[in-house]
């Protein structure tokens, strides 16, 4: 198969024309799917993990009020105060320690020791036991300001008061450690120790993942592992680089990132002495299993398509080529000077024709199809233009004037309100040739704007003007304020909140002029885009003409042309003392102050 052959070439470029594309949208379909899986997957998992906190942060706070029964508990204090050497008094402070032990769920024991009296109870699983002149237990012993601690996950223990039954052997636990105080003095009472099952744990973590797929961890403060899958990494450090690097040490109380590929998602929450990490890790490839599964169906199907692509080229270029074999044949005895030849129509095919009435066919054609596409194109033109002419301006405000009173007449008010605003605004932009306004009329122009701005964004926002009497005649150019007003929706109001205000006031100054403030709180200019705003306003002399575009567009598509050129109009209007400035107000927002002439001089404050 030579190259420089029709049939060739024809095989390559379909194949290659059939295949890019193709190629090109499977890999462009996985890497947007595989992201999308990924940012939808890290969502659902932070909602997840949120509320994981919570159920963690509600158990953490219901052993913390268990642990503050032997407050409330005026008997229990008062024997733990005073001490105590009875039998019956032993039997109320083991009755105070068993409902300790019952009023959470997953709780294995509960340790209690009294410095008066030098007595140590353990009640484990509602079994007691009671040794005297023990001393304090030291992992129970907290010191310092802390009162209440959570230690980290390990095996239980009998805190030095002898073996365990046979029943109940060791198990891993976390426990809740509180310094008992005679308050509101710091004397040391005793120390009140619970230990609490993992199952308790599992129990909430069960739900926040996929096991054999997936891992759960929750860490501490320290790094030491409080819960995982893997019960030999319990009680230990955790080492891995994806801890050290991503989350030990930060600040954030939340955030997700990616590692060894895969994606973890953090949660953090600080109750009752304890300061835990909540940290979900998802392998990658389980994320992106279904797109992995898309890849491989259409690959089956590119893999097909190729097979099917080949044969049909194959056959439709053999199909195209053998007609124009013969007719360049033919051209070869034309050129030997035989003109006398006799052509045959080989196909019944467009092909079979073009052998024939070639020559004279491509002219006819060229010129029938270049005369008809030049008069239908006029003919859609002028029909455009019809069309154009029929619906105006005027005809539009109309329309919305009929459409505000059917809704008057269905009782649908809040239609009718935003069709008037928005009749209003069309009305005020018709009139082209009123090149200078007063303040009353922008007033009123972006009253109906920010009408039609609260129903957009679902009164997300507050809109207030305060404006003098005295000065709504002040001349100024048409479709100032406007635009500045848009600046606000554009780039600082927040759609996630619904506290957001634009305040609009306006006062006459002594010295005669007039001064606009435009004031929202939204998001702030960053400094240096500041201090580059402020430098053209300052240097805006030196500008002789307006950059082409409506005032709308100007604040729209360049903050600090669109300032620029709103400074010039107001100069043409209120001379060379007119100004601008632009700040940003603390804690958030922006405030725009416009300063022009007074059409009165005698107007004064």
């Amino acid at each position: 198969m030579k190259w420089n052959s029709i049939r060739t070439k024809l095989i390559v470029f379909m194949l290659i024309a059939a295949t890019i594309p193709i190629v090109a949208t499977m890999l462009i379909t996985y890497s947007y799917t595989t992201k999308s899986l990924i940012t939808r997957s890290v969502d659902e998992n932070a909602n997840l993990l949120y509320q994981g906190q919570r159920n963690l942060s509600a158990l953490l706070e219901d052993l913390n009020r268990t642990s503050t029964t032997v407050y409330s508990n005026t008997e229990f204090f008062r024997l733990l105060e005073s001490g105590y050497d009875d039998v019956q008094s032993g039997s109320r402070m083991f009755a105070a320690l068993s409902y300790i032990g019952t009023s959470v769920p997953n709780i294995y024991q509960v340790y209690l020791y009294e410095s008066k009296s030098r007595k140590s109870t353990l009640v484990t699983l509602n079994i007691p036991k009671r040794s005297l002149d023990l001393p304090v237990f030291s992992e129970a012993a907290i010191t310092g300001r802390q009162s209440i601690v959570v230690q980290k996950t390990h095996m239980s223990n009998t805190y030095g008061l002898g073996l365990l039954s046979p029943n109940y052997p060791p198990e891993p636990v976390f426990t809740l450690h509180r310094r008992i105080e005679k308050v509101p003095t710091s004397k040391v009472l005793g120390y009140l120790s619970i230990d609490v099952q993992l199952s308790a744990l599992s129990d909430i973590t069960d739900q926040l993942y996929q096991k054999e797929r997936e891992n759960v961890y929750i860490i501490d403060a320290e790094g030491n592992i409080i819960y995982s899958d893997d019960t030999a990494q319990l009680g230990q450090p955790m080492k891995q680089e994806w801890y050290t690097q991503h989350i030990a040490g930060t600040k954030s109380s939340t955030g997700n990132f990616e590692s060894d590929n895969a994606v973890f998602v953090y949660q953090r929450l600080q109750k009752a002495g304890a300061d835990w990490t909540l940290v979900k890790q998802i392998p990658v490839p389980y994320l992106i299993r279904e797109a992995n599964k898309a890849v491989a169906i259409n690959l089956l199907l590119l893999g097909i398509s190729l097979v099917i692509i080949v044969a049909a080229t194959v056959i439709i270029s053999i199909k195209i080529t053998a007609p124009i074999k013969q007719l360049g044949r033919y051209i070869n005895q034309v050129q030997t000077g035989k003109m006398d030849i006799d052509i045959e129509q080989v196909s019944n095919d467009e092909i079979g024709q073009v052998m024939v009435k070639f020559g004279g066919m491509m002219d006819t054609i060229n010129n029938l199809i270049l005369r008809e596409y030049k008069l239908e194109l006029s003919n859609k033109t002028n029909q455009l233009r019809a069309l154009q002419a029929q619906i105006n301006p005027h005809f539009l405000n109309n329309t919305l004037q009929i459409i505000g009173t059917l809704a008057l007449e269905l009782n649908v008010p809040r239609i009718y309100a935003l069709l008037s605003a928005l009749a209003k605004m069309m009305h005020y932009s018709m009139h082209n040739d009123d090149k200078t306004v007063t303040l009353k009329d922008e007033l009123e122009h972006v009253k109906a704007y920010v009408e039609l701005q609260k129903e957009r964004f679902e009164n997300r926002f507050t809109f207030r003007y305060d404006v003098e009497d005295a000065i709504l005649g002040t001349p100024m150019p048409k479709m100032i304020l406007q635009p500045l007003v848009e600046n606000y929706f554009k780039h600082g109001l927040d759609r996630t909140r619904s506290d957001g205000l634009l305040l609009l006031t306006a006062k006459a100054l002594p010295d005669g002029f007039v001064q606009i403030d435009l004031e929202n709180n939204g998001t702030s200019i960053s400094e240096a885009r500041l201090e580059s705003l402020k430098w053209k306003l300052q240097n805006s002399a030196s500008i002789n003409t307006i950059v082409p575009g409506d005032a709308l567009k100007e604040a729209s598509d360049s903050a600090g042309i669109g300032f620029v050129n709103v400074l010039t109009r107001l100069r043409m209007v209120s001379g060379s003392d007119a100004s601008i400035t632009v700040d940003n107000i603390e804690p958030v927002g922006i405030r725009i102050s416009l300063k022009i002439q007074s059409n009165d001089r005698s107007v004064r404050p």
